[in-house]
């Protein structure tokens, strides 16, 4: 079957929750508004099937066929007007007969443009749990959130609009609506793991042979895994940002989710379980006297089935950021997230004087990550994975979490005198550009999006650009001043989706504002 559309999604929201069906309604054309954005910027700037040229606002189409927009929709991180429509006029072809198509449905666009009919549900379930998102918002506050000193889960749990570029921002193939009601970060449920106890002989990874399962995973998979012995429930937890990490009492803990999300089914690998404490030991050494915190993972495992680890039946734990008095956690992805006071960007109130904040985040943020990279290690540093500390709305110090994706140049490692710990999986490279591009297009994707934000707020985004520009060479490392006059890197997310492997890399590049800084 496939995942609910926003037909289904409305039918079911009748019977779960009555209440938020007129809410929804009136959501749902912003919500194909986003979607449709992000498409259309896939489609300028993507290497996407049957695009045969692209100009501003227009599209033209193996076949002759243009599909034209308002030229600003497709620009990265715009905000579209609720009702975004682009047309799609026949090519030179068709029979006279032949209408301009008017569109506002991405999952329409999708099919018009002849793509996979997997990836049309993933676009249609996108727009169905985001129209879903947005019907259900925080409720209002009676002062500005980031006032109170919130804790982490609240922050994270803002973020309606998932990633700021992926038009599978809100994909959960593989839930039914009352499952992404019930653990859906956007809709701030409080939840509880189940503890399965593991045969000793059938366990993988450096913790106890407890299995820490999510509750959905754990009441699909349990079944095939009789050996798996219930031993209850644990506290409460509450989802981050990411659907399948929790934060908990004694910390964060990563669970595995066969759901399609955005890119990826989110299982834990095995190598992420064998790499998670070796790098958090050589991090916490790399990082020694850096502002830069990187969050330990540890006491990870996994099921063995067939004496082999099983992604499907694992987890991690990963240590939660410290605070002290007056001080926040903060995504910078969340920065961008409606604050539910009056539903302007948290960034908005953080930064009373824009850019002498600005100035602070990025002379905070760019020159440890350079220093990490420069000695041997490549974070992936976008907008979920980084999070500022705010002192009484300060930036005062910078936490990295999620080890998963970064790469490890051992040839670096070596040359600052530290000893490569042994990798599995892709993350060990001592290509200079491939340890380039996974810093450079995580730090470019939040750094443009923050500054959109900033503009919308009124702030000059070219002085916003100069400050960055400052800051990156204020690191002076040769990877810096290569960052300085290189085009930005951006994961084709929309290519990767039509590839034959999705999971592989793909890339894309964007005008790099600091060069000309």
């Amino acid at each position: 079957m496939p995942p609910p559309d926003s037909d289904r999604t409305r039918a079911e929201l009748g019977t779960l929750r009555p209440g938020l069906v007129e809410a929804y309604d009136r959501a749902l054309p912003r919500a194909r508004a986003e979607i449709l954005a992000r498409l259309l910027g896939a489609l300028h700037r993507e290497p996407l099937p049957g695009v045969a040229a692209r100009a501003p606002g227009a599209v033209t189409l193996a076949g002759g066929r243009v599909l034209t927009h308002p030229a600003g929709a497709a620009a990265p991180f715009a905000v579209p007007p609720a009702g975004l429509t682009c047309r799609l006029t026949p090519g030179d072809g068709a029979p006279g007969t032949a209408r301009v198509e008017e569109i506002t449905d991405p999952a329409a666009l999708v099919r018009a443009l002849g793509w996979a009919a997997s990836f049309h549900d993933e676009i249609a379930n996108s727009v169905a749990n985001l129209a879903l998102a947005y019907a259900d918002p925080p409720p209002p506050t009676a002062a500005p959130l980031l006032a109170s000193a919130p804790d982490l889960a609240t922050v994270e749990q803002l973020v309606l609009d998932g990633h700021p570029l992926h038009p599978c921002c809100r994909t959960r193939a593989g839930m039914d609506v009352a499952a992404v009601l019930a653990y859906g970060p956007e809709h701030r449920p409080t939840l509880r793991l189940r503890r399965l106890r593991v045969p000793a002989d059938r366990w993988y990874g450096d913790g106890p042979p407890l299995l820490l399962a999510h509750p959905w995973q754990a009441a699909h998979l349990r079944d095939r895994h009789p050996y798996l012995r219930d031993d209850g429930e644990t506290g409460p937890v509450r989802p981050l940002m990411s659907l399948r990490t929790v934060a908990a009492a004694a910390g964060h803990v990563k669970t595995a989710v066969d759901v399609q999300m955005t890119s990826a089914v989110r299982t834990v690998s095995p190598a992420a379980v064998h790499n998670g404490p070796r790098l958090s030991a050589l991090l916490r050494d790399v990082t020694a006297g850096l502002p830069l915190t990187v969050l330990a993972e540890y006491g990870a495992g996994a099921v063995l089935v067939g004496g082999r680890p099983e992604r499907h039946l694992a987890h991690l734990r990963r240590n939660a950021p410290a605070t002290g008095p007056g001080e926040t956690v903060v995504p910078l992805a969340a920065l961008a997230a409606a604050d539910p006071y009056d539903g302007r960007p948290l960034l908005w109130h953080a930064a009373a004087d824009p850019y002498a904040w600005w100035h602070d985040l990025t002379h905070l943020l760019f020159p440890p990550l350079l220093a990490v990279l420069d000695r041997g290690v490549a974070l992936e540093a976008h907008g979920q994975n980084t999070l500022v500390v705010l002192r009484h709305g300060r930036p005062v110090r910078i936490v990295y979490r999620d080890l998963g994706g970064v790469r490890v140049g051992a040839e670096r490692l070596r040359a600052a005198g530290f000893d490569p710990p042994p990798l599995r999986g892709e993350l060990p490279s001592d290509d200079p550009a491939v340890l380039r591009t996974k810093l450079a297009a995580a730090l470019g994707t939040v750094t443009a999006q923050l500054v959109a934000v900033g503009a919308r707020g009124g702030a000059d985004p070219a002085k916003l650009w100069a400050i960055a520009a400052a800051a990156l060479a204020s690191a002076g490392t040769g990877d810096a001043a290569a960052m300085l006059r290189e085009p930005l890197p951006v994961k084709a997310t929309t290519a990767m989706r039509l590839a034959a492997d999705p999971l592989d890399d793909l890339w894309t590049h964007l005008d790099n504002p600091m060069a000309a800084s």
